[in-house]
């Protein structure tokens, strides 16, 4: 069954796209893939936050990796955390 749109192909998706950020008064840059981008806009709506705060939020826990990884990461525990049932 077709829905009319057609999907991106994979190697599109791979294809990481740059953003520029304000944290703490520094300018930076996360490159990421659109799945990423997608799914990091999704959390901003749910929780109620900007872009930009989530970044910064993800920011300050992040240690010593590097943003874009942590992001990524952060996404990925996100949406884990919400699928899994709670423990017993």
């Amino acid at each position: 069954m077709t829905t009319g749109v057609e999907a991106p192909s994979l190697q599109q998706m791979a294809r990481p796209s740059k953003r520029s950020f304000t944290i703490g008064g520094h300018r930076t840059s996360i490159s990421m893939e659109a799945p990423f981008w997608d799914a990091l806009q999704q959390v901003a709506t749910l929780e109620n936050t900007s872009l930009a705060g989530l970044v910064a939020t993800i920011d300050k826990a992040r240690g010593e990796a590097g943003l874009s990884s942590a992001v990524r990461v952060w996404i990925l525990d996100y949406f884990r955390q919400r699928a899994l049932p709670p423990p017993v």
